[in-house]
């Protein structure tokens, strides 16, 4: 080593000739990258152990621990140090003090500034941001789900991951986390999440004692065609479950056979055939649809009633006297939706006549409920819509509007309150929550019953009555459908009493239900709750001595107190009840039970008294998941629109449907 110190006087009258000067310049190395260092002036054989990682002074980094070997063990000295410039040993005191070591350094190497602090090693926290996420981390892969899950829950195009805002937001929130591409939540994430759910769902649907469905057919804005299919059954709580189990296309012709192939499909894939039980399905009353599910097998079919309410509905609207008047009314409605000045003017006549700020209703006119909320927002509207139109500003532009007079006013009024009960029933058939199949039988004897004439009816009215009417009573005719429409409102608590039906009837509905409890375990001759006798233990030892093998063992307290203190119940029981009678005492039970509240929830009620008519809860669980409308089919459409939008509509069928699925069955 060079040394460019100069020579001290007396340095030859020291008595310790081994002391060699300190080299002025400082080790390039730094004691965290040297473990040992050997003396090569001095004593060349002296082995250096580097000081550990925890002793922070400087001047550990020009010394170290002497190391020998005694007896071939290697030893540190931990009271000495040894300079790492001149080898010269210098004492350590066990408290920590460095004091000697510097000391030692500032008279032989006085260019070493001690003052100077070492630089840090430690990963900053910014720093530590710049470290990103593995892929496979727990961490990532909880993130990316989350993206998944934003995007089916909330219908949020896969662009969305490219977008400048949501990148942002997403670096603010966990910088280290790299965003996946479109392309990875296509192909992996959202298929995956997919097939997660659907294995639920099968779950759910294979739990269920019976499984209804629903179905109906949509084109989307890019031009293709859909057919969707829902589920409906009741759990063990006697909650109603509504999953969306598909939206495929429909490449072919909307025939009955294709139909059929999709709705057989269905039923395969999602495991819904149960033994000696049919698939009971809701469509609307197109005639292709009405054929494809009898050539699938699925029976009963039920014609949706909120379709067979418009139906009936529209009969009723299109006789020529109201025609005409409704398009008065949607003419006059057209031009305060096209004119914003006349829209201007009929809020402040509102204002000034102290109506409420309602917008005037455009009527749809494949939709008769929409044609009935025109009419009554008109007749709220008429005097700020008379006065508006009185403006000058606007009467110039609307001379070709004809305004209604007061005579057919009062007819719109008439046929107002002809049509509320219809309306009431469409609005009560949108529920998915609680039965409705139970409802349909009382709800048409209840339409018609309103439609029958009465003196003070105008010839206007009659003709309208009549109308609905007619269309509405070919409805549900078919004996058969007519007996299963008929038991699911016998099990249904609000409407047990059949009101709607003679008494020969009702006997009748009520001895069906007992023969189809009986044909479902035809073998069972006895009955008490599933068969057994009072006596439990009794019966223990029949079935295993009929079986050959050595009765139940009898406890210590059966053995000395079970002869003596029988009671006369047990002792009577022997000859227990046949089977059908045990049913028929249920039903009849049943029948004098108190019927609830038309407002009450008759799931919440077979939950509760479920163990008290063991046969007919288990009935009750098969009709009453069965839907009176195709609602929960067409609600999908709506969806479909916000997934299939302008901007989306070149995303593939494929997606639609798995987009649809995670939207209506995910539970986040």
């Amino acid at each position: 080593m060079e040394s460019s110190m100069l020579p001290r006087p007396h340095v030859a009258k020291r008595k310790k000739t081994h002391v060699l000067k300190c080299c002025e310049s400082t080790s390039s190395n730094s004691h965290s990258k040297e473990s040992m260092a050997t003396a090569d002036a001095g004593d060349p054989s002296t082995e250096l152990e580097s000081p550990p990682l925890s002793l922070k002074s400087l001047v550990w980094k020009y010394f170290g621990f002497p190391v020998s070997y005694v007896d071939n063990v290697r030893v540190v000295d931990k009271k000495t140090t040894v300079c790492k410039l001149c080898y010269v040993r210098v004492p350590y005191s066990l408290t920590g003090s460095t004091t000697n070591m510097a000391g030692h350094l500032r008279r032989h190497n006085k260019n070493i500034d001690l003052s100077v602090k070492p630089t840090t090693t430690q990963t900053t926290l910014p720093s530590s941001f710049g470290i990103k996420l593995p892929s496979n981390s727990t961490r990532a892969n909880a993130i990316t789900r989350a993206v998944g899950v934003f995007i089916a829950a909330d219908m949020r195009p896969y662009s969305v991951v490219e977008n400048s805002g949501f990148r942002h937001l997403i670096s603010v929130l966990e910088p280290r986390y790299e965003i996946p591409s479109r392309t990875h939540l296509t192909a992996t994430v959202i298929p995956s999440m997919y097939n997660n759910v659907k294995e639920k769902v099968i779950e759910g649907l294979s739990s269920a004692h019976l499984v209804a469905l629903t179905t109906d057919c949509w084109t989307s804005r890019a031009t293709q065609s859909f057919m969707t299919v829902t589920a409906h059954y009741i759990n063990d709580d006697w909650e109603i479950q509504n999953p969306v189990l598909q939206t495929r296309p429909i490449y072919e012709a909307h025939t009955s056979e294709h139909l059929a192939e999709v709705l057989r499909e269905v039923v395969v894939e999602w495991k819904l055939d149960r033994q000696n039980s049919t698939i009971p399905v809701t469509t609307d009353n197109a005639k292709n649809i009405v054929n494809a599910s009898n050539a699938a097998g699925l029976s009963p079919h039920i014609g949706c009633l909120a379709h067979t309410v418009n139906l009936a509905s529209q009969k009723g609207l299109g006789v020529n006297q109201i025609s005409r008047l409704l398009g008065r009314v949607r003419r006059v409605v057209t031009f305060f939706h096209r004119s914003t000045t006349a829209a201007a003017i009929l809020k402040s006549k509102q204002d000034m006549l102290q109506l409420p700020p309602h917008k005037l209703v455009q009527d749809v006119i494949t939709r008769w409920n929409s044609s009935y909320d025109m009419i009554t927002r008109y007749l709220e509207q008429q005097a700020a819509v008379y006065s508006a139109l009185a403006e000058k500003d606007i009467k110039k532009n609307a001379k070709d509007l004809i305004t209604l007079s007061d005579q057919d006013v009062t007819v719109l009024e008439d046929v107002c309150q002809v049509l509320k009960p219809l309306k009431t029933v469409t609005t009560l058939m949108s529920s998915e929550q609680q039965p409705t199949v139970s409802m349909i039988m009382p709800l048409q004897h209840t339409i018609l019953t309103s439609m029958k004439h009465s003196d003070t009816d105008s010839t206007i009215v009659k003709d309208v009555k009549s109308a609905i009417e007619a269309n509405f009573e070919e409805r549900y005719s078919d004996p058969r459908l007519q007996q299963f429409l008929n038991e699911s409102t016998a099990l249904d608590p609000r409407f047990k009493t059949l009101p709607h039906l003679d008494d020969k009837s009702r006997n009748e509905i009520f001895n069906c239900l007992e023969e189809k409890i009986l044909q479902e375990h035809p073998t069972q001759s006895h009955a008490s709750g599933e068969g057994s006798s009072q006596n439990p233990a009794e019966d223990q030892e029949t079935v295993a001595t009929s079986r050959g093998s050595p009765p139940a063992k009898r406890t210590a307290l059966s053995e000395l107190f079970g002869d003596f203190f029988s009671t006369a119940s047990t002792a009577s029981s022997s000859a227990t009840k046949p089977r059908p009678d045990v049913v028929k005492d249920e039903i009849q039970l049943y029948k004098m039970a108190k019927v609830i509240s038309v407002d009450s929830n008759p799931l919440k009620w077979w939950k509760d008294n479920e163990h008290q008519y063991p046969h007919l809860s288990k009935l009750a669980k098969h009709y009453l998941a069965v839907q009176a409308t195709s609602v929960a089919s067409e609600r999908v459409f709506s969806t479909a629109g916000d997934i299939v939008t302008a901007q989306r509509a070149a995303l593939s069928p494929e997606n639609v449907d798995i987009l649809i699925f995670l939207k209506k069955n995910m539970k986040i």
